[in-house]
């Protein structure tokens, strides 16, 4: 294909070069001169590792150039990919201005072209960006989006150092489009490359990349709390995340990372505050592990308040121990919930099939005399029974079998998920938690 590339920075010059090597015509675009004489003289504008190689042997075999003139680059490709940079300003927002310059020139191209053209951004943005890109070709084009032009986002994944490693590596390429046919097109730069492509919502692909290097930093900042507090206790800390990567079923895994309600039992909450306590004790800050607690709390806030603005008082719980499949009521975010409430003077009716108060013993059930010591008084033997009572149903379970009970939950003021249930998802009353 005959591609421009809009920004020869890093992500632009790396992409410039590897989709050259797989056998493109690419032209970079960039208000810099000496990026572009860099370019047009077989060099790279970056330093990183085999990209010199690259841009050298792309440009004397004539597949690669590079210009100012963003109307002629448009003119002679078919696809233009957007790699500009988009810096952040003090306060944490996103510099959009090179994208929707970028946008300008694009559109004021394709003003005077005849053919469909398809504009690929790659550049880091926030979710919306897309949709403005577009609207702002359309406005300097005078043309139609999805008729004449279109806007597929393609982050990119590159490190700094192993750019082009990562660029052939990649673990997914995500593409995000309302054309299937040009995101097939798009997709066909990337099918030879080892790594599943992943086609999804436009928003979706915008703004994953900020959730990947959000978790990244996170994890960052999680190793380093236990390096401090293992050092302060004279333990090897590479030892004990060693250790901890070794577990691949819920460490290091897909594992509870589904959005949803609080975490509760036994054991989360209580180690947490565990480790906090120990590294409080050691004199060592933890403000990673230490702001787990609020945000759980923060959780258990949210689906208070969605209960609150349905503006009723008749209140029906599917689930109330911890988790499904056992009757575990210790530290049960579900209990939290409805003892605050109770509390504010919500009528509770709750239905746990797992729960049963002649065989609650022990801390079990000294927990629950103490949060909700009239329990017998507000569980109900039949889901049915719960649902029919209640004004506003909440579902706290994965295993409720939603769909079965469809019709008499259509007729309530509101559904609220906490789990998410599929089935349930159509109802004209549903309410997710945070999806």
């Amino acid at each position: 294909m005959n591609i421009s590339i809009f920004g020869l920075g890093y992500v632009g010059c790396v992409s410039l070069g590897c989709l050259a090597n797989n056998g493109h015509r690419v032209i970079g675009v960039d208000i810099n001169d000496f990026k572009v004489d860099l370019i047009n003289s077989g060099q790279p504008t970056i330093v990183e590792k085999d990209i010199d190689r690259i841009i050298k042997e792309q440009f004397d075999a004539g597949r690669i150039s590079a210009t100012t003139d963003a109307k002629q680059a448009v003119f002679d490709s078919e696809i233009s990919i957007v790699c500009v940079g988009t810096p952040s300003s003090p306060q944490g927002h996103l510099n959009l201005s090179y994208i929707f310059k970028t946008a300008e020139q694009i559109g004021e191209a394709l003003r005077e072209k005849d053919s469909f053209h398809t504009v690929v951004i790659r550049s880091t943005v926030l979710p919306g960006t897309n949709r403005k890109f577009g609207e702002i070709i359309g406005q300097f084009s005078n043309k139609e989006r999805g008729k004449d032009f279109t806007v597929v986002s393609n982050p990119e994944f590159l490190r700094e150092g192993t750019a082009v490693k990562d660029y052939n590596n990649p673990s997914v390429t995500v593409l995000g489009g309302d054309n299937p046919a040009v995101v097939e097109k798009v997709a066909s730069l990337y099918r030879h490359l080892d790594a599943p492509i992943e086609i999804t919502d436009i928003e979706v692909a915008e703004i994953i990349k900020y959730v990947n290097n959000g978790f990244h930093a996170l994890k960052i900042s999680f190793a380093n709390e236990i390096g401090n507090i293992s050092k302060a206790l004279n333990i090897d800390s590479h030892k004990v995340m060693d250790l901890f990567c070794k577990d691949t079923h819920l460490n290091i895994s897909p594992a509870y990372f589904k959005p949803g309600f609080a975490y509760g039992g036994s054991c989360l909450p209580k180690d947490l505050k565990g480790l906090v306590t120990l590294g409080h004790d050691q004199y060592v800050a933890t403000p990673v592990l230490s702001g787990v607690h609020e945000s759980n709390e923060n959780q258990k806030r949210i689906a208070y308040e969605l209960i609150e603005r349905t503006g009723k008082r008749n209140i029906c719980f599917i689930g109330l121990s911890f988790k499904e499949g056992t009757d575990d009521l210790r530290y049960s975010p579900s209990v939290d919930l409805a003892e605050k409430l109770i509390g504010k003077g919500y009528k509770i009716t709750i239905f746990d099939e797992n729960v049963h108060l002649s065989k609650l013993v022990g801390a079990n059930k000294s927990f629950i005399d103490e949060h909700l010591p009239h329990l017998s008084e507000l569980i109900v033997g039949q889901v049915e029974q719960a649902i029919l009572q209640a004004e506003v149903v909440l579902i706290n379970h994965r295993n409720f079998d939603g769909g079965k009970y469809k019709e008499i939950l259509k007729e309530k003021t509101a559904v609220v998920d906490l789990v998410r249930i599929p089935a349930l998802e159509d109802l004209p009353n549903y309410v997710g938690l945070c999806w």
